[in-house]
C-alpha cells in the first residue's frame, strides 16, 4: 500500500473542505474510492468532472485502476476551470 497526498483545486477544493489529505491505496481508483467514502455528496459529483495528475503526469482515458500510486506520490485533482 502506498501513500501520498491528494490536492484539491478549485471546485474540488470547496466541496472537499479542504486543500489536500492523505492516501493510502495501491491504484487511482482506491484512493478515489477512499475519497467518496469520506466526503459523500458535492465532492463525489465534483470528481465525475474532474482530471487527474499523478506524479506530475497526467491520467487522461486510462483506466483508474491501471493507474499505480508511489509511496510519496502526489494526486492532482483537477475540475474544469472556466476559460481554461
Amino acid at each position: 500500500m502506498a501513500a501520498g497526498t491528494i490536492r484539491y483545486w478549485a471546485a474540488a477544493k470547496s466541496a472537499a473542505g479542504t486543500a489536500d489529505e492523505p492516501y493510502s491505496a495501491e491504484t487511482l481508483a482506491e484512493a478515489l474510492d477512499a475519497v467518496r467514502e469520506r466526503h459523500p455528496g458535492e465532492l463525489t459529483r465534483v470528481l465525475m468532472r474532474c482530471s487527474f495528475l499523478v506524479d506530475g503526469d497526467p491520467v487522461g482515458t486510462r483506466g483508474h485502476e491501471t493507474v499505480r500510486l508511489a509511496e510519496g506520490g502526489t494526486v492532482e485533482v483537477l475540475p474544469p476551470f472556466a476559460g481554461g
